[in-house]
């Protein structure tokens, strides 16, 4: 699978998840945004581990919800429909990896 073809289609499931589901379950929300990249237990996959990462809460909470164009996608742009309380709620998640 090429590159751009695998970024499209974790752009595309990314903009599938419900936002609801954020705050309501934030776990199942990691599974389905995040865990093809960072790995089901936060242990790393194409994406840097997650598991034990020295980033704050507060600080993954503030990637999720603004994105940084420093990064490579999709975390060069905020996550659709990451509200400050709902990216906060997956920050919080990501942390108890």
């Amino acid at each position: 699978m090429s590159k751009k073809l695998a970024i499209g289609l974790v752009v595309l499931s990314l903009s599938l998840v419900s936002t609801s589901a954020w705050a309501k379950d934030p776990a199942a929300v990691y599974k389905s945004k995040c865990a093809g990249c960072h790995g089901p237990a936060g242990e790393g996959k194409m994406g840097p581990a997650l598991k034990g990462t020295s980033m704050s809460a507060d600080d993954i909470a503030s990637l999720l919800a603004k994105g940084d164009p420093a990064k490579k996608a999709p975390h060069n742009k905020h996550f659709s429909g990451a509200t400050a309380e709902k990216a906060k709620a997956l920050a919080d998640y990501i942390k108890t990896l």
